[in-house]
């Protein structure tokens, strides 16, 4: 029992990296959703406003910003997707961690590639949200010209 406790608090200690980084992870997925809402809500009043419009031009523009509006909502989803799958493989890493310790399994490998795999998933959700980012810049752009 006493070698059991110094253990535990080293693997505990090799954990909280790994819930800092779902932390960060966390932040970055409210960030979307907020972004995702927001897009959501545009879409739909552009969608109910484009039936008041007389003007051709306008007409033109405006279902070319809701062409847009949905590309953002398909980008946006896919990095939520990608995060969101960065978060379940650090959880992952925490729970082999964890396991590893307690059945006295050699889980380095597994790890070590849960751990490559969540940091490849969480920089593709980043480069799939600064596509979004630069989308939402198209989009300003077109509504600039509109009015």
């Amino acid at each position: 029992m006493d070698t059991l406790i110094p253990s535990l608090s080293q693997l505990i200690e090799f954990a909280v990296a790994p819930v800092f980084l779902l932390t960060g992870i966390a932040g970055f997925l409210n960030v979307m959703s907020s972004r995702l809402g927001r897009i959501s809500d545009r879409v739909r009043v552009a969608e109910r406003q484009i039936h008041t419009l007389s003007d051709p031009h306008i007409v033109d523009r405006s279902k070319r910003e809701i062409k847009v509006l949905w590309r953002r909502v398909k980008v946006i989803n896919w990095a939520i997707g990608l995060c969101v799958a960065s978060g379940l493989l650090v959880c992952s890493v925490i729970m082999a961690l964890f396991a590893g310790s307690l059945w006295i399994v050699d889980l380095k490998t597994p790890i070590v590639v849960l751990f490559i795999l969540a940091m490849m998933f969480l920089i593709s959700a980043l480069i799939v949200f600064l596509v979004e980012v630069k989308l939402a810049t198209t989009t300003i752009n077109m509504v600039r010209t509109i009015r």
